[in-house]
């Protein structure tokens, strides 16, 4: 699946077209390096996110085209 559709679907990031241009600023990384919105997400990546100061840093559980709001944490866990 798409980076950011990806991060749409888990609900990381609410739009995906903020997802795109995170990925464009180079604010996301997938396993430490750059990712571009069109990378492919698979489990056990970690996803590495950059909002500002802070950072959100998440292992890929399950990779889904939907899924209802409330089992979007499922997708991924905190690290």
């Amino acid at each position: 699946m798409r980076l950011d559709k990806y991060l749409k679907v888990s609900r990381l990031i609410k739009r995906r077209t903020v997802a795109n241009e995170a990925c464009d600023a180079g604010r996301v990384l997938i396993n430490d390096r750059p990712a571009k919105a069109s990378s492919n997400v698979k489990v056990g990546d970690v996803i590495t996110i950059q909002f500002g100061n802070k950072e959100v840093k998440v292992e890929v559980l399950d990779v889904q085209e939907t899924i209802h709001k409330e089992d979007a944490k499922d997708l991924f866990r905190y690290l």
